[in-house]
């Protein structure tokens, strides 16, 4: 046995101290210990701390144990036949008198090594995402859904449009009733004008495939381009698609409606669609201006300024 007292073997070694002197009961009280728990250590302490060690559970004999002989057939069986499956296996041992259950034919299988090794699927290296190298290269749109908790009236339904610039973080944000291809289509327009004024040039837009934004997985449509597309040939803008069902590849738009729904949604109400347009403008302004670790903590609008 190990001579090193653990922090249990301690605590028990004290507590046994105390009913020496001062009986189980009281004992049973301070330490916040069952009487029967007391007793149990109290009949294995001989006024050492090892006697107060945990013994192994392990039983001293298995009667029910798989004889040399079952070993013997079992390994021989899976020695002739490695690529049986366990069913077919066990099956094959029973008609030469085996007469454990499966599950024990599992474990002493995988007690004598008996199953082949698993192959190990190679470690996903995923793809390195393209950093941008200038204000416009590409922007990130989506549509966030604005909480209905917010909403002062049930029948109301409002949309934040997001646009985020790659490089700069610089985002614009523009309220609507709907989330449709029209409402995308001039929240195209105005993202252009407004990027625009602060010196930025809009080259590309990524988006997700949503309907407001791309037929590409309509049944019908699906050769049909939407009104958001057109506008973006219109004013010489790539419409980029991310991968389906991955919204990663959106990331930087995904992450800051995290951050819309901390510190703008949990504590706004809105009462119109006017009404939220004018605190999501407020609220646009503020967060352009929030300093953000990737840009050295300056904000995106203190970052644009170096490049345009």
């Amino acid at each position: 046995m190990s001579k090193s007292i653990t922090q249990d073997m301690a605590y028990r070694q004290s507590l046994m101290k105390y009913v020496e002197k001062h009986g189980v009961k009281r004992a049973s009280r301070k330490y916040n210990k069952s009487r029967s728990y007391i007793y149990f250590w109290k009949a294995r302490w001989d006024g050492t701390a090892e006697s107060l060690a945990c013994r192994s559970r392990r039983p001293h004999s298995h009667p029910n144990q798989h004889t040399e002989a079952e070993l013997k057939l079992i390994w021989d069986m899976r020695r002739r036949n490695p690529q049986l499956g366990m069913v077919e296996l066990w099956h094959r041992l029973r008609q030469r008198g085996y007469t454990r259950r499966p599950e024990s034919l599992f474990r002493v299988m995988r007690k004598l090594g008996l199953f082949p090794p698993k192959e190990k699927k190679p470690a996903c290296k995923p793809k390195p995402y393209q950093q941008m190298t200038y204000p416009g290269q590409r922007i990130q749109v989506d549509v966030k859904v604005v909480p209905r908790h917010c909403i002062a009236d049930p029948e109301l339904r409002l949309f934040q449009y997001t646009a985020i610039d790659e490089f700069t973080r610089l985002r614009f944000l523009a309220a609507y009733p709907e989330q449709s291809t029209y409402s995308s289509a001039d929240f195209l327009k105005k993202l252009f004008k407004w990027y625009a004024r602060r010196g930025i040039r809009v080259e590309c837009v990524q988006t997700d495939n949503g309907f407001e934004f791309t037929n590409r997985f309509s049944n019908s449509k699906r050769d049909i381009p939407t009104l958001f597309e057109t506008t973006a040939a219109q004013l010489g803008i790539r419409h980029k698609l991310i991968r389906p069902y991955t919204p990663r590849h959106n990331g930087k738009v995904e992450r800051s409606h995290r951050e819309d729904q901390k510190r703008f949604y949990s504590c706004r109400s809105f009462f119109s669609l006017d009404d939220f347009a004018r605190q999501l403008a407020v609220h646009n302004r503020r967060s352009n201006n929030f300093p953000m670790r990737p840009l050295g903590y300056r904000s995106p609008s203190e970052f644009t300024v170096q490049y345009v």
